[in-house]
């Protein structure tokens, strides 16, 4: 299975699409905060390799309104919006890794303006970007940049988190340091809930304590109760769908407008059944979840 540093190291909208006959009324309130459900396409991975616009389809038809991009599968950005709008699909986030910013940076912001990106989300760090204390600082500096050069296309950058940036330095974490170096200005997050879980850190402690820095969330469920770790461990057995692990995901988007959420997108890093079956009960729970 290729994962999402291989997918990203090899590859070079703000509001909802709502399908034809879909009423605002349906939307608003059938969902958590009246907002749609999303899925960051990376989730399908295995299955949009082999069939992209029969994948796009079906992730319309189990009732998505919104994707996050990782990749435009060698299509121009401009069909690749247009296979999404022709499904009722609308994707106002994207990721990227630290070598797109460093390498046809404006290609890439010039792309998601095409597909209609609002936000552009540095996705995860090398090992090799992040050995040391020193290493976030000069990635704040890259990444203040990079946002200056989105915001003059309307599009804001975004850093995600894992769990390895809440290991201590000295007083605080990594992420507490990004939090305070990052000019919100030009760079917010995407909080990842079930890393910051895993981390045993909590995501509403961070929705309440730093309001509107966390325009976009990963919902995605934590199976059982495993020791916390910031050692990342993406690895069969942690992930569960959403609403059937043990994350309690009231509390999150009871915190979350505080916190700044405009989009979420659920995410399954791995599948023990097939990926198109989990994401439906995804999308099953979210869909019926009253906050």
């Amino acid at each position: 299975m290729t994962n999402r540093r291989d997918f990203l190291r090899n590859t070079a909208l703000g509001a909802a699409a709502i399908a034809a006959g879909t009423k605002w009324s349906d939307v608003l309130f059938s969902y958590p905060l009246g907002k749609p459900v999303g899925l960051q396409l990376y989730t399908l991975r295995d299955d949009l390799a082999k069939d992209v616009p029969g994948i796009i389809k079906k992730v319309a038809e189990i009732g998505y309104k919104e994707a996050e991009l990782y990749d435009f599968y060698g299509k121009p950005a401009a069909e690749f919006a247009k296979l999404l709008k022709d499904n009722g699909l609308a994707a106002p986030s994207g990721h990227y890794m630290t070598n797109h910013i460093k390498s046809n940076w404006q290609k890439h912001i010039d792309d998601a303006r095409t597909v209609g990106m609002k936000y552009m989300v540095n996705a995860i760090l090398e090992p090799n970007e992040r050995r040391s204390f020193d290493d976030y600082k000069k990635l704040a500096e890259l990444f203040n940049k990079a946002g200056e050069q989105t915001l003059k296309a309307g599009i804001h950058f975004c850093y995600h988190n894992h769990n390895f940036e809440f290991k201590k330095y000295g007083e605080g974490t990594a992420f507490d340091y990004l939090l305070k170096a990052l000019d919100p200005k030009l760079v917010n997050f995407e909080l990842d809930c079930f890393w910051v879980t895993h981390a045993g850190q909590s995501p509403v402690a961070y929705l309440e304590k730093h309001p509107g820095r966390f325009p976009l969330l990963h919902i995605k469920d934590l199976k059982g109760t495993p020791p916390p770790s910031t050692e990342l461990d993406a690895r069969r057995g942690l992930f569960a769908e959403v609403g059937h692990g043990s994350i309690d995901w009231k509390p999150i988007f009871a915190a979350a407008p505080k916190g700044g959420m405009q989009h979420y997108f659920v995410e399954q890093d791995d599948c023990e059944r097939p990926p198109l079956e989990s994401v439906k009960m995804s999308f099953e729970y979210l869909k019926n979840l009253k906050v």
